[in-house]
């Protein structure tokens, strides 16, 4: 009775063992692997990606530098077509787009400035009598003509963003315009793309 017992596990343990000692057998093509098959697109680019790791820091910083010129060049090229997918984050959105429009579409005071300005130093040049004095009156009245319109532009464009972005977040936005009103029209960037007069 007891030979038996211990037979059997002699036999088990042998069976096991011829188990171990035998190779594989390859696995039926039609047998599940455990995980789906990659579509061809993405086994691609696996490939891609190992291929094109950097094999060491010098290169990396390499590629870092050539990645960034192209995505410098992308944002130069999109503030100059209005490409909304490579402006900068503080251009995008439609928020943006619109104080952009909104201030291009009117004339104000503060494109002026800087022509004004140099005007005005110029004309600060001459000494004659009383004529300073009236070249500080002038450059006194740009001031307060600029501050007022920029008032007022503020003020417009926080009604009209209220009333078209009720849900919005809107926060920045009018300052946004506002420094946008200091550049003459030429060289405001992104490029203006309303007329004067036109409606946002």
């Amino acid at each position: 009775m007891f030979r038996s017992r211990s037979t059997s596990k002699d036999e088990q343990a042998a069976a096991a063992k011829v188990t171990a000692d035998q190779p594989q057998q390859p696995r039926d093509p039609q047998a599940p692997k455990g995980r789906p098959t990659p579509k061809r697109s993405e086994a691609n680019s696996q490939r891609r990606a190992v291929a094109h790791t950097p094999a060491n820091r010098k290169e990396a910083a390499k590629r870092a530098r050539e990645t960034r010129r192209a995505d410098l060049a992308k944002q130069r090229e999109a503030l100059a077509n209005g490409d909304e997918r490579y402006l900068p984050v503080r251009d995008k959105g439609p928020v943006r787009r619109f104080a952009r429009d909104f201030v291009d579409s009117r004339y104000s005071v503060a494109e002026f400035f800087l022509p004004l300005a140099v005007l005005i130093l110029i004309l600060s040049m001459i000494n004659k009598g009383a004529f300073q004095t009236y070249v500080l009156l002038a450059w006194m009245i740009v001031i307060g003509l600029i501050v007022i319109n920029s008032a007022v532009t503020g003020i417009s464009l926080k009604r009209a963003l209220k009333q078209r972005f009720p849900d919005e977040n809107t926060r920045g936005a009018v300052a946004y315009a506002i420094m946008r009103t200091l550049q003459m029209r030429r060289l405001r960037l992104p490029k203006p793309k309303v007329k004067r007069g036109e409606k946002p």
